[in-house]
């Protein structure tokens, strides 16, 4: 921008230069110009699905508006009814489309089409919560029409004129206001209304993340738990929406009654859904080959992989538990790789059913007696049974598709990138594998180590059986670099993960993959009321190699990090990649993330394209 200025001004004779106020202005607009274009490039994917989304709206509204406008009903009602009748039209294709983003299973299908490339798959529940925001400006809009204005009109409507345009629909008598509302037309609609405020309201941010504190009895409709059930009141909304498409008036034929044709396909999807995990939840039956539970509440599983269970690093899987509630299903990112032997997942006990599996576990690890030796793919008897629904598409596992990689966790929002560092880490292998003997059928695992849940359940399958060495060089090949910063507050979380942060230390010879873990409850390096741990530290790691507050080979930072400085140190590094920065975490540290992934986009080479997991 300054060249283009620079050029402009000394383009133009010296008697004809701009003022110094006309300059700050071209300055100004070519600025805003460039952050325009940055913005669409960015976010291309998000606009033209929104785009394409209000112009169908828009379109559905003004075609029934113009259609009622040229109706007899027009006569009585007035633009109020064209009004009422084009927000139907919209909340017809809104109903229809809501069901779509929580399909998980053909969401996850399409990431691995054509499709996914053209459209923001990340943000489908952001986009599930966009149409439920149109579907509430729609039914204000329709009820609203109607209860305000198109009843009163038909009650006080000339005798005359109400007999030869719409006295059909009432009988051939004129009703009251009372007597069409206390119809099923109305009535169903207001029932509707009720059940959607109810769901709605135990679905916003104050009463899910339990933010809101009733008293009793009525403590038990904040939590994640009224937030799910409430949520199935929408399976009577859309029964009742059916009852009240039927039952309508101004509409006669099935050919005007649209609703079903608008519902038929997503709701027949979302029911195969529905039924696909019923019939998961009866094969998927897991077997739970080793639990540990490790500070700050976090519960570790060591589970079979069910026949046929395929996934990639960073998706996740829903977990059920039986014995504490046959309905309720809960979603884990998985921390094994595709090539473990066996599936594991971490859980933070955070509320009310991860607080229970964890009790559930803890009382079955210390009852120490066994009857008989378990072998290594059979259910341990102490533990409860498990079902388990997936696996589901998530931002990380496109992973492979960057040069580079940022991996930025916050406390248990490390588990995604876990997957992804054992995964790579695993490609490093069969590569120094191949490169050395490819006759040889399998590669000795890493030393032991401190874990107890590592020695059984990380040890990865014989390599060759994972891919052959052509086709590892023709697809999905690792990427180059990874960078892995992890977060947290407490000391005693490094031990979630202390057995991978050693292996990949003690495997990854050619440092392909570089870790920073850092502790926030710390004062930066360089305050003096640090300066006596970062000696001990330093002494600490010089003697034994291994970091004193991590207890691994991957030395502890204080405080939090500086973003710009690491954004600019991965940048110059690699100068023109294309890299992929995944963040899991708060959404507070995601603005600052996305805000620097742009900036050095838009100022270097490099293309920092950003991922955030939902939290």
């Amino acid at each position: 921008m300054r060249r283009s200025n620079s050029a402009i001004s000394s383009g133009l004779p010296p008697s004809s230069k701009p003022s110094r106020r006309k300059r700050q202005i071209l300055k100004n607009v070519l600025t805003l110009y460039w952050k325009t274009i940055y913005f669409f490039w960015d976010h291309w994917q998000r606009i033209w699905v929104l785009t394409f989304w209000i112009a169908a709206m828009s379109g559905l509204f003004t075609w029934k508006f113009i259609q009622y406008k040229n109706r007899t009903d027009f006569k009585i009602m007035g633009y109020c009814v064209c009004t009422a009748k084009g927000a139907a039209e919209t909340l017809k294709l809104n109903m229809s489309l809501i069901l779509l983003p929580v399909c998980r299973n053909f969401m996850t299908w399409l990431r691995s089409t054509f499709l996914g490339s053209i459209m923001p798959f990340n943000d489908n529940i952001n986009f599930h919560k966009v149409i439920a925001v149109g579907i509430a400006l729609g039914t204000i809009m329709h009820a609203g029409s109607h209860l305000g204005c198109d009843f009163p009109r038909i009650a006080t409507a000339d005798h005359k004129l109400f007999i030869d345009t719409i006295a059909r629909d009432f009988g051939n008598k004129q009703p009251s206001v009372m007597d069409i509302i206390l119809t099923l037309e109305v009535m169903s609609g207001i029932i509707m209304v009720v059940f959607m405020c109810f769901a709605y309201l135990l679905a916003s941010h104050w009463f899910r993340r339990n933010t809101v504190k009733l008293p009793w009895p009525f403590h038990r409709l904040t939590g994640f738990n009224a937030f799910w059930y409430s949520h199935h009141i929408f399976l009577l909304v859309y029964a009742i929406l059916v009852v009240h498409s039927i039952y309508l008036f101004l509409a006669h034929g099935w050919s005007q009654k649209t609703t079903w044709m608008y519902l038929m396909a997503p709701v027949l999807l979302y029911m195969g859904e529905r039924l696909l995990r019923v019939f998961r939840a009866q094969q998927y039956k897991v077997n739970t080959v080793k639990a540990a539970i490790y500070p700050g509440d976090v519960l570790a599983l060591c589970m079979t992989k069910p026949p046929g269970f395929q996934y990639e690093s960073g998706m996740y899987i829903f977990l059920q538990c039986p014995a504490i509630s046959p309905f309720e299903w809960h979603p884990f990112s998985i921390t094994s790789a595709p090539g473990d032997r066996h599936l594991t997942v971490h859980i933070r006990a955070s509320g009310d059913w991860t607080m229970e599996i964890k009790r559930v576990f803890k009382e079955a690890l210390e009852y120490s007696e066994k009857k008989y030796d378990v072998k290594e793919n059979e259910h341990d008897p102490r533990f409860p049974k498990l079902c388990i629904d997936g696996p589901y598409g998530a931002p990380a596992q496109d992973y492979k598709k960057y040069e580079v990689l940022l991996l930025i966790g916050v406390g248990i929002g490390a588990t995604p990138f876990i997957s992804v560092m054992k995964d790579v880490l695993n490609h490093i292998r069969l590569e120094e594998l191949n490169s050395v003997d490819l006759s040889n059928n399998s590669i000795t695992s890493s030393k032991s180590n401190d874990s107890p849940l590592h020695s059984s359940c990380a040890s990865p399958v014989p390599l060759i059986s994972m891919a052959s060495p052509r086709r590892s060089r023709r697809k999905n090949r690792p990427p180059a670099q990874v960078y892995f910063y992890w977060i947290t507050r407490e000391q005693r979380s490094f031990e979630w993960f202390r057995g991978v942060m050693n292996e990949v230390a003690e495997t990854d010879q050619r440092a392909v993959i570089e870790m920073h873990n850092y502790l926030t409850s710390v004062y930066e390096e360089g305050d003096a009321r640090s300066a006596l741990i970062t000696l001990v530290q330093a002494l600490h790691r010089a003697r034994s190699g291994v970091d004193i507050l991590s207890g691994t080979r991957v030395r502890t930072h204080f405080a939090r990090p500086n973003w710009h400085r690491v954004f600019s140190r991965i940048v110059e590094a690699h100068p023109g990649a294309r890299i992929g920065v995944f963040y899991c975490g708060p959404s507070v540290l995601a603005k600052e993330l996305d805000r620097l992934s742009s900036h050095f986009s838009q100022s270097s080479s490099s293309k920092l394209e950003f991922h955030k997991e939902n939290f």
